[in-house]
């Protein structure tokens, strides 16, 4: 849920044509220019300035052999082979005839190109640029001999004679001319914007012709430029006037800022291209777009971000509330403020609040990526929402639409539903039935049903005298007991009196949730006949459904790990520093906000379970962490989670198990009939 800037968006308007020029896919190293740079070293500069990696290498090809396929409603393209291939690439290209495909769109046969090659802007070049280029791409890439692909346009997007009019009229071919009256920063930002970053390409609204409506901010079309369009069913926001210059680096150098995080193909924009710009262009880009008058914006560009403020008052009263709290908050937390460098905020958050929820549905259905840089090299993802139903999203956007200072208009299901046919998501196989927490407010108990629910979501802010720790049922039960193989709480009340191995003997429900308050919490047990623990069990009772005794529920439990697998602690330490730590903490301490307040747990020391918690052991552990940690790292509904190898999650389990912890005094009462588990810490 984030600032969205697609990168092919132009397609859905205009042709690629299959013999233009082509970039490459792997990530090329961090360039700067300097005056001592070799001409190939500023040729690969300026290829990263234009981007020309974004269309030019097809997924897992040669590199800047071309292939990459592109739909359009008009057909089918393929991107060219721009290697210096001297059959199949561009290897007998003269530079007089790179100039003219660049600036003009006609290749060598005398074949005009399709201006989805974003000629109209290149031609904007300077010589000087235009020839380090050339000697790049012939002289510092591999040569690949790759043959192109043929086009499968329809009649009468089949016929290139119609473009030479289609230039004439909307193609001017002259470099950029700096503006006398702008200082240097804005003229050179502006020869950026406007030429190599084709920034309007997207950004840009389009006329009947399919042509941007301007190509510059001078003029009475100028109004136009980098105006916002909606493309590729994402919706490129205005650029104008657009935040801080020094936010407007940050998120081309890092992918994010204070306000948003990059997503969609403007992801891969930021991993290829404007991380590797100098600290001066990106300024001068910065600057330049700060100087554009403000338009007909979606929303005005916040100068600060909104601070944290107290979880909306419908946050469990409403039915988008609940879902959202089932399904977002563990990322963007109850006060929609996001976490630092992983999840953005949604508060404030321009793809959010936009006139145009284009990009929200987007993300929601198919998911989302944090761009792949030097500042921030892990990729955090979110899970597409696909198997929600139309109805169910339109209530959980709306919800987010119009809470934390957003003031967005409502979404109804019929704007989901028609996204969901132009994007036709994929959604998982998985049997098991999450139930919905928006559920609880049909129930006839259903104050009750939502404060045992609120019980397990925040239970050491409910009921301090019982949790001894920083830890929350949901800690273990994750989405408050709603997440396959995350100890869901669906049908477990159906199973009790039952017999519990390790007190040997029939135990109730109450008996079950105060070992819980004991171990894990390292607290005291809730009086049987409370309030509240008459709501916890109420909770237990609405999330039994249709279970029987004799039943078995998919997804419950963590599942299992092969307890043949030996554990190797040092490895588990790497797998911990390297994949845990960042929301666990170095030591295990847990991840806090600035003003203290937790936002994920501790996995030892003093505010964490004891050693009698069912997670203190390594078997247990590993099958908790195999399917559900890390979260943001995999695609898995509801949490992005998983993506550790059987023997990773034993080695990490091992790890931070067998760290130090709270005692648990009534250990010598556990399994009393013997049974006692191999990997159990005493």
């Amino acid at each position: 849920m984030d600032l969205t800037l697609p990168r092919l968006a132009i397609l859905a308007s205009s042709l690629l044509f299959v013999h233009q020029l082509h970039a490459s896919e792997p990530t090329p190293a961090t360039a700067s220019v300097t005056p001592g740079s070799s001409l190939i070293e500023q040729g690969k500069y300026v290829a990263q300035l234009g981007d020309c990696i974004a269309c030019h290498t097809a997924k897992g090809g040669a590199v800047m052999a071309g292939g990459l396929e592109l739909k359009t409603p008009m057909g089918t393209l393929y991107s060219s082979n721009i290697t210096p291939d001297p059959d199949t690439g561009i290897g007998r290209y003269t530079f007089e005839q790179f100039d003219r495909a660049m600036r003009e769109g006609v290749n060598p046969a005398g074949d005009n190109l399709y201006p989805a090659m974003p000629y109209p802007s290149y031609a904007n070049m300077s010589e000087t640029d235009m020839r380090a280029l050339y000697a790049y791409l012939l002289q510092g890439v591999t040569p690949v001999s790759q043959v192109n692909l043929e086009a499968d346009m329809s009649w009468p997007f089949n016929q290139r004679w119609g473009l030479w009019f289609w230039n004439q009229m909307f193609v001017d071919s002259q470099p950029f001319v700096p503006d006398p009256g702008k200082d240097d920063a804005v003229n050179r930002g502006a020869y950026l914007v406007q030429g190599l970053g084709h920034c309007g390409a997207c950004h840009t609204p389009r006329g009947i012709a399919f042509q941007e409506k301007a190509m510059s901010d001078a003029g009475s079309s100028g109004k136009h430029f980098l105006a916002g369009e909606t493309v590729e069913e994402w919706r490129a926001l205005s650029l104008r006037n657009l935040w801080t210059v020094e936010d407007t680096v940050q998120l081309l150098k890092t992918g994010q800022n204070r306000f948003a995080t990059v997503s969609g193909n403007m992801a891969d924009v930021i991993h290829h291209s404007t991380q590797h710009f100098t600290d001066g262009d990106l300024t001068a880009i910065a600057t330049y777009l700060k100087s554009l008058p403000a338009g007909k914006d979606d929303l005005p560009m916040p100068v600060e971000p909104r601070t944290p403020t107290e979880p909306p008052a419908a946050l469990f009263t409403s039915r988008g509330g609940l879902g959202y709290t089932q399904f977002c908050a563990d990322c963007h937390r109850p006060d929609g403020g996001g976490v630092n460098a992983m999840f953005p905020p949604l508060a404030g958050n321009p793809s959010v609040a936009s006139a145009n929820p284009a990009s929200l549905l987007h993300i929601t259905l198919t998911g989302w990526k944090t761009a792949e840089t030097a500042t921030h090299p892990r990729v955090y993802t979110m899970p597409g929402f696909a198997r929600l139903s139309d109805q169910e999203i339109a209530e959980i956007l709306s919800f987010v639409r119009s809470n934390w200072g957003n003031s967005g208009s409502a979404i109804s299901a019929v704007q989901v539903k028609q996204m969901r046919a132009q994007l036709n998501p994929t959604t998982d196989s998985s049997t098991f039935e999450t139930p919905r927490l928006a559920d609880m407010l049909a129930a006839p108990n259903a104050d009750q049903v939502v404060r045992g629910m609120r019980l397990h979501l925040q239970t050491k802010a409910l009921l301090p005298d019982n949790v001894g720790n920083s830890l929350n049922c949901t800690s273990c039960h994750l989405n408050a007991g709603t997440v396959a193989d995350g100890s869901p709480f669906v049908g477990v009340s159906a199973f009790f009196p039952g017999y519990a191995p390790r007190a040997g003997k029939q135990i109730t429900l109450q008996e079950r949730i105060n070992g819980c308050f004991r171990r894990s919490m390292n607290g005291q047990p809730l009086p049987v006949q409370s309030t509240d623990m008459q709501a916890m069990v109420a909770y237990f009772d609405w999330m039994k459904l249709n279970t029987k005794p004799e039943d078995k529920v998919a997804g419950r439990g963590v599942g299992k790990v092969d307890t043949a697998l030996k554990p190797d602690m040092e490895n588990g330490q790497r797998v911990y520093a390297k994949q845990c730590a960042v929301c666990h903490g170095a030591e295990g301490e847990g991840l806090k906000r600035a003003d203290g307040a937790l936002v994920f747990p501790p996995l030892w020391g003093d505010e964490s379970f004891n050693i009698g918690a069912g997670m203190a052991r390594v078997y247990t552990a590993a099958a908790f962490v195999k399917r559900n940690m890390p979260i943001g790292f995999h695609e898995k509904f509801p949490l992005g989670q998983g993506g550790l190898s059987d023997q990773e999650a034993v080695d990490v389990a091992d790890y931070f198990s067998q760290q130090p912890r709270p005692d648990f005094p009534d250990k010598v009462k556990d399994w009393p009939n013997g049974g006692k588990p191999v990997d159990a810490r005493y």
